[in-house]
């Protein structure tokens, strides 16, 4: 479909007569060099005499063409809509909106491609190759806006990974800082095993002295001094 489209460009390059009765020298020359495929040599006649007149529509269409050829899209298109609407014969419009609309379909401007077509059309409304290039762009523009959905989903659930993620990582510095270190832990175990056994030995001891000063008390009880 790309190679058909392509064609189309050089195809209403032949049909350019339709711009003035007499070509300039340099437009011929221009011409020559265009159909033997030298698109380089045939720009630099097409400025040239561009230089001479630079409102020369047939000499801006063809430029546009060339530039087209050596996939200066940007450029091509630049040079198309300077001429769109410019122009009251409707044939000429039309192929001129076509051409517009080939030069942003190849810099994948699809959205401008569409409008390009359509009035391309409205001048030309029995146009096939036009009809087909239109359709092959809304195609293209539905592709491209779901690559570009479909690369804002990715970018959203990388975002809430990363945040899943960083949520996860802070959680565990808050757990790490709320839990004393394994040594620590262990230690205090130690230490309290060490606490409990010398409470038994002291309660043990403290008994042993109890019972030894109770043997020490008369059985009858102490003597009160009246």
């Amino acid at each position: 479909m790309r190679t058909y489209i392509i064609l189309l460009a050089l195809l209403y390059f032949l049909s350019v007569k339709v711009f003035a009765q007499k070509e300039n020298p340099l437009l011929r020359k221009g011409n020559n060099l265009y159909e033997k495929g030298d698109f380089k040599e045939a720009e630099k006649d097409y400025r040239k005499a561009l230089e001479l007149n630079k409102e020369s529509i047939k000499g801006k269409f063809n430029l546009g063409a060339a530039v087209y050829q050596e996939k200066n899209f940007d450029e091509s298109a630049k040079l198309y809509s300077e001429l769109a609407g410019k122009n009251q014969d409707q044939d000429v419009q039309a192929k001129i909106y076509h051409n517009l609309g080939n030069s942003l379909l190849d810099a994948k401007q699809y959205d401008k491609s569409i409008l390009a077509y359509k009035n391309s059309l409205m001048n030309n409304p029995k146009d096939l190759d036009t009809k087909y290039n239109l359709e092959y762009a809304k195609m293209m523009l539905k592709k491209q806006q779901q690559q570009q959905q479909k690369n804002q989903n990715k970018q959203d659930k990388d975002k809430q990974d990363q945040k899943k993620d960083q949520q996860k990582q802070d959680q565990n510095k808050d757990n790490q800082k709320n839990q004393p270190p394994p040594d620590q832990k262990k230690l205090s175990k130690e230490e309290a095993n060490r606490m409990l056994e010398a409470l038994k030995n002291d309660e043990k001891k403290t008994m042993q002295k109890v019972k030894k000063e109770k043997a020490k008390v008369p059985v009858g009880g102490i003597d009160k001094d009246w």
